[in-house]
């Protein structure tokens, strides 16, 4: 299985450029550049093209970054996209109740995600698969809760990667708390909380914005704007961009290219380190897209039209960051080569770790729900036993 697009080809550099560039190396102001065929002012040190751009504020923040870590976080995007494509195919396949795909966000999940320390504390949503790859969650104990065989098969202390949150912004505010929690305890570490455009509409957000600005909490609020939440344009949800919110609080907002991956991993890196030195909150908004669907049951042929997909596959930040290892010589054949190989393992591993979970407790539901017990749910208990035994009668018929 292919892992990027095949119109991955090596751009000819201009004259009299260095090798490490794409042409000539320009210079943007010192927030934030317009990118290209677009209007919106965002921080972004890498093009569509893979050409990268100077920024004066942020460069400071990946500029001993080697070509080696240049090569790890394009694998890390390559391997999360391969796994993320594997769920699918795996929903597809009944093996799995329900998935949602991050395709196309994985530089903002990816750069952000290396971000952190080892002593920082992530607080997810339910798409953060390149994120827990970088916290070292195994791919494989996702899957176990989208299979419906546990509840989120980590344990979150010991990868500082919290469980899967499906209430929609609820982790704001379990991100906020565990902050100011820090700071009393005097540790010097950051918390990161993630969410999407939607959630952004949510009272618990800004619940959180307001508590973590008036306790000046060390933590960095990351929503990954890609778009669309669910079939909800992001035109429907904010009058002001997303990340000018954290005004109306009192703490900074950035708004960066959420498909470069070098930029999303200097912008947080610079949010974490004012965190961890008692400077407060801060907002990130990472403008992206949604490739695919919101979750494997929605259709996003009903809601938007296939010009603009099109559009941001051009703007894909792993294409893009290929064509920046190739034209800096960074990166050859040969590690793209074992790459591929190394991605097609990673999918056999899914699928057999997948398939050989046992079946969930169809009963299990019922368990849990009150400490001693509940004449409803007692009736609903047997009336699932029927509905189960008839599939059981008509077998035997």
């Amino acid at each position: 299985m292919t892992v990027e697009s095949t119109a991955a080809r090596k751009p000819r550099r201009s004259a009299g450029s260095k090798a490490g560039t794409t042409g000539t190396k320009r210079t943007t102001r010192t927030s934030a550049k317009k990118a290209q065929g677009s209007d919106l002012e965002l921080v972004q040190l890498l093009t569509p093209e893979g050409e990268r751009v100077e920024n004066a504020e942020y460069d400071q923040y990946v500029a001993g970054i080697t070509p080696e870590e240049l090569r790890g976080l394009y694998r890390d995007m390559v391997l999360t996209r391969r796994f993320d494509a594997e769920a699918t195919s795996l929903q597809r396949q009944g093996e799995l109740g329900l998935w949602a795909s991050l395709l196309g966000q994985e530089a903002a999940q990816i750069g952000s995600g290396r971000a952190t320390r080892e002593d920082d504390y992530v607080f997810p949503t339910y798409r953060e698969h390149g994120v827990a790859w970088c916290r070292g969650v195994d791919p494989t104990n996702l899957l176990g809760m989208f299979r419906g065989v546990n509840n989120g098969g980590w344990d979150p202390n010991g990868n500082n990667f919290h469980l899967y949150t499906i209430v929609i912004g609820s982790q704001a505010l379990h991100a906020t708390g565990y902050a100011m929690g820090v700071a009393k305890d005097g540790a010097d570490s950051a918390v990161i909380a993630y969410f999407g455009d939607g959630a952004s509409s949510q009272g618990d957000v800004s619940e959180a914005f307001n508590f973590a600005a008036v306790y000046n909490a060390p933590v960095v609020f990351f929503c990954q704007n890609n778009q669309w939440a669910i079939s909800e344009s992001n035109e429907k949800q904010t009058r002001v961009p997303l990340y000018q919110r954290a005004q109306g609080f009192g703490f900074p907002g950035v708004r960066v290219d959420g498909n470069d991956v070098i930029a999303s991993l200097a912008v947080t890196r610079w949010a974490l380190e004012r965190a961890r030195r008692g400077e407060g909150p801060a907002l990130i908004e990472a403008y992206t897209y949604r490739m695919g669907a919101h979750t494997t049951s929605d259709d996003p042929t009903r809601y938007r039209h296939d010009d603009e997909r099109q559009a941001w596959e051009a703007k894909d930040p792993i294409l893009r960051l290929r064509r920046h290892l190739e034209a800096a010589n960074h990166a050859d054949e040969g590690f793209f080569g074992e790459l591929e190989a190394e991605s097609e393992a990673l999918g056999k591993r899914v699928r057999e770790a997948v398939r050989s979970m046992p079946d969930p407790d169809r009963f299990a539901i019922f368990e849990n729900v009150y400490a001693d017990g509940h004449a409803l749910v007692d009736e609903e208990r047997a009336q699932f036993a029927a509905y189960q035994a008839s599939f059981a009668d008509a077998e035997g018929v």
